[in-house]
């Protein structure tokens, strides 16, 4: 066979470089918009349990390597661990997470409570993939990702209801919090943090004894809000605290607490929630808090009791339930978020059913649906006009 011959072979005669192929010549078909949009109907559906695994069924771009990609709000994933102290495993978060939300696709998302749709609604959310976060080497790891998040919290979003775009990351340990907030110190400054969690993460690195140590060692994922706190990163302001909920863990003696308020935190106990229901949760959070400041807000699946969510690295008996957790984001949806994430989910350790993993999906749905909320209430309020609702398109086609 001649080289000419077998190349042909090779590209097949449906190739658009190949203008015939034994003999015959193949004129590429050019479709009208109408066609496209009739294929669309007949084959875009997606069933729950069809599809390539993105989040939701969103649309997915490796946005790390497509830099003219843009997005008003995107789901990143960071698949790293390594910087545990206790139980590995949540590298695979992002894809147990992905596969959980396998049940909300845009046709089925509307949100009763916001009384909104947010994947069909003004925001481009994308799947932008995960980040290539090695797994030897923690420093590198963290340079990793304070770089791929920076480079996409600078994009310009597609929305004008946005002066930048929002990402909320799937872990993962809970350290990628630092690296995030590195990324909105620059889009930012300083900014306040709400934080679930069993665990202070206010720790400094030395509470974690050895006689061996090193820069790396101080990076954990129970020491970077310390870190982030000694950067700048957050606020100091006394009147303007950060928040820790759902804390139940145990010290190493009050001087923990001393070091908690030296770094301006609010500490609110899962028990208080027996006390005051997930109201007064609500209330204390917003009033510490409010509507206006930026709020970077980060969710350890460990806030959950593991009853309901034992796939998780340093798993606290005594945590919420996973609806009194929804209750809580649902009340907080005055938030001025500018970044999220959801960490610790190992799904080695969760059941058959998934629970760990379906309960940190819904955790993104709450967060999507309040941000989105919150775009059209700001339109409202400015006054801004051009902004397509998609969702009030699709209910007219329907």
């Amino acid at each position: 066979m001649r080289l000419t011959e077998g190349l042909f072979l090779a590209l097949g005669c449906g190739s658009a470089l190949v203008q015939a192929c034994g003999g015959h010549s193949h004129e590429v078909r050019e479709w009208s918009q109408d066609e496209l949009d009739d294929l669309e109907r007949k084959w875009g559906h997606e069933w729950g349990f069809s599809g390539i695994s993105t989040f939701a069924h969103l649309e997915y771009h490796k946005c790390l390597t497509t830099p003219s990609e843009l997005f008003d709000i995107a789901i990143i994933g960071a698949p790293f661990d390594t910087a545990v102290s206790y139980r590995p495993g949540a590298r695979f978060g992002p894809r147990a997470i992905r596969a959980a939300s396998a049940r909300q696709t845009s046709f089925r998302g509307y949100n009763p409570r916001a009384n909104i749709n947010p994947y069909a609604n003004w925001a481009k959310i994308l799947d932008c993939g995960d980040i290539p976060v090695v797994p030897v080497d923690n420093a590198l790891a963290l340079k990793q990702m304070t770089a791929a998040f920076t480079e996409l919290g600078a994009r310009p979003p597609v929305s004008p209801l946005l002066s930048k775009p929002k990402l909320i990351t799937l872990g993962g340990d809970h350290s990628l919090s630092l690296p995030a907030l590195r990324a909105i110190h620059e889009l930012y400054g300083p900014v306040r943090v709400l934080h679930f969690d069993a665990h202070l993460d206010t720790w400094h690195p030395t509470k974690y004894p050895s006689y061996w140590n090193s820069d790396q060692t101080r990076f954990t994922h129970g020491s970077m809000f310390w870190m982030a706190g000694e950067e700048g990163l957050l606020s100091n302001a006394s009147a303007a605290p950060n928040v820790h909920a759902g804390l139940r863990t145990r010290l190493s003696g009050t001087e923990d607490w001393d070091e908690d308020d030296a770094q301006n935190w609010v500490r609110i106990s899962a028990d208080e929630v027996d006390d005051v229901g997930t109201k007064g949760i609500v209330d204390r959070i917003m009033g510490a808090l409010g509507t206006e400041d930026p709020v970077y807000l980060s969710v350890d699946i460990d806030v959950l009791d593991p009853a309901f969510a034992p796939g998780t690295g340093t798993p606290e008996p005594g945590g919420w339930t996973t609806r009194e957790l929804i209750r809580v984001l649902r009340g907080i949806e005055g938030l001025n978020v500018v970044g999220a994430d959801i960490v610790e989910v190992a799904p080695a350790y969760q059941g058959v059913g998934e629970e760990t993993a379906l309960a940190a999906a819904q955790v993104v749905f709450e967060i999507l649906s309040s941000i989105v909320k919150k775009g059209l209430e700001e339109m409202g309020k400015t006054g801004k006009t051009g902004v397509t609702v998609q969702g009030e398109v699709e209910k007219e086609e329907l």
